[in-house]
């Protein structure tokens, strides 16, 4: 069927409002502040065969891997045992999840009873269960110490919550009600998903849809293949290490080798160490998410994001190893911080052929979680992840005190922190000076000093303190992360990258995340 470009333009950007809409919902109807105030969540819809449509720009690192989620549902609920009303969870990292604390929603969307698309999202939950506030243990070594396992199940049927799988979700979790109201977002993010999806199919029609839909995977793969054409051919290696696996101090490497050919990407992470004892391990589709957000980054911002995108790029990762674990492996890590390693290395990677990309960001989300019993007697889970110094290129100095690579949250803003739990900002600030040096400086991480108004644990998950990310073309590196505990007295002790410590009320905690790497020689 022939369709005329405006129209196509036009299904294409009402694909995509829809699933921004999405997100608009899940915003305003959460009741977290992780997901309320950082927005930490994301929407997609994908047609019935399981192709990614639209995503809203949302988390890198929950984007990509919802293609995986998508197929471990639908091997586990075939279509016809699938029913309007209908919204399946997810969230164990071996059957289509990240880490335990990504709790993915999917729903079917009908029109004339016929399937015609699928609406997915994702949220970080402050809290899932497992042996710490906040289900990020530093040292975890078992996937069991994170949470609650769910695989694939029905919390909707028919439009209907099946009390029973809510009941047992909300009594392994520290808070419920908040839990509750997370999930409950997400369901009304959907929904407004399938209301907006069945109002285009009614203005242009099932068939005309459906077209226009291939019409546009097709669009967006010619239109990477014109981009990619541009990178020299030949074969890219690069190697980079994290900190320490969590439970001991050996450096874990990351190699990977990007051959171009032709129209033609090859990426491998042959000679990547193998699972580790620590929970640094990632899950295929936090790997998945990596290359495509990478190469995403590199093509013309006004292709549409879907399957079509991603034809021509292939995958190759060892089975067994630090990036395709076997279960139980822990994986808490591996989302948040093995992510923006293999980042690191694809660049890195890619530096060799191509000028403009740029150094080494921070490299790490910085992760924090404080979690106990408050002064009236209830417990709080808070969960943080904390800007730092983005690497420069040829063109642009590194932003100071931002998320980067497969995160894209905000801040807790201190007003928002202090009202919903015992903690106290006192120190939250550039630190400067962490870029960087070059003829252009990389951005400068940030200090931020947390407060403990009662006794509580932390939980750390950092990156980037043993190591400093990378400069480019003779600019310098970017200065590491240090984590501090400072006591009542003021004495103050240098924590690890990976920790669980326990702190008083009145003791505090210190965070100094990493600079961005510098480019070119001054």
């Amino acid at each position: 069927m022939e369709i005329d470009v405006i129209t196509l333009s036009t299904i294409q950007k009402a694909l995509e409002n829809i699933a921004e809409e999405m997100g608009i919902i899940l915003h305003r109807a959460s009741f977290s502040p992780n997901c309320k105030e950082r927005l930490d969540f994301s929407c997609a819809i994908f047609d019935r065969n399981a192709e990614l449509l639209a995503q809203a720009e949302h988390i890198p690192v929950h984007l990509g891997a919802m293609f995986s989620s998508i197929t471990a549902i639908l091997q586990e609920f075939p279509v016809d045992a699938i029913n309007p009303g209908d919204i399946i969870i997810l969230n164990s990292p071996f059957t289509g999840g990240t880490h335990l604390p990504d709790v993915t929603f999917l729903m079917p969307v009908y029109f004339d009873n016929s399937l015609s698309f699928f609406v997915n999202n994702r949220a970080h939950h402050a809290d899932i269960g497992g042996s710490t506030p906040g289900s990020m243990p530093g040292i975890s070594s078992e996937l069991f110490e994170e949470g609650l396992i769910i695989p694939p199940v029905k919390l909707y049927n028919r439009g209907k919550e099946v009390k029973d799988i809510m009941e047992l979700i909300l009594s392994n979790v520290r808070i419920r009600e908040e839990r509750l109201g997370d999930f409950r977002a997400q369901r009304a993010s959907l929904l407004r998903g399938e209301e907006r999806l069945v109002e285009l199919t009614n203005k242009y029609g099932q068939d005309f849809v459906f077209d226009a839909c291939k019409h546009l995977m097709d669009i967006s793969e010619k239109a990477f293949k014109r981009q990619i054409t541009s990178f020299p051919n030949g074969k890219f290696q690069y190697e980079d290490y994290l900190d320490s696996n969590g439970v001991t101090d050996d450096l874990v490497k990351i190699e990977v080798t990007i051959t171009k050919t032709d129209e033609k990407i090859n990426v491998s992470f042959v000679g990547t160490d193998s699972q580790q004892t620590g929970n640094v391990n990632a899950p295929r589709s936090v790997v998945f998410s990596c290359v495509y957000y990478v190469f995403r980054a590199l093509t013309d911002p006004t292709i549409m994001t879907n399957a079509g995108l991603f034809r021509n790029i292939e995958i190759e990762i060892p089975e067994g190893s630090l990036l395709d674990p076997r279960s139980p492996a822990a994986v808490s890590s591996g989302n948040v911080e093995t992510s923006q390693r293999i980042v690191d290395v694809l660049l890195g990677a890619l530096a060799q052929a191509l000028e403009e990309i740029p150094a080494a960001s921070q490299g790490t989300m910085n992760n924090v979680t404080i979690g106990g019993i408050d002064q009236n007697g209830n417990p709080f889970t808070y969960y943080e992840t904390i800007g730092g110094g983005v690497g420069s290129s040829m063109n642009y100095r590194g932003i100071s005190g931002v998320h980067s690579h497969m995160t894209n949250t905000l801040n807790t803003p201190i007003e928002a922190l202090e009202l919903a739990y015992p903690l106290r900002v006192n120190r939250y600030e550039f630190r400067i000076p962490s870029g960087g040096k070059g003829k252009i400086e990389g951005g400068h991480g940030l200090i931020r000093e947390i407060e403990c108004l009662t006794d509580a644990v932390v939980s750390l998950q950092t990156e980037r303190r043993k190591l400093s990310p990378y400069g480019l073309h003779g600019g310098g590196d970017g200065a590491k992360g240090l984590n501090i505990k400072r006591k009542t007295n003021n004495d103050e002790i240098e924590l690890a990258g990976r920790a669980i410590v326990n702190f008083k009320a009145g003791e505090i905690l210190v965070i100094n995340t990493p600079g961005g790497g510098g480019y070119g020689r001054q």
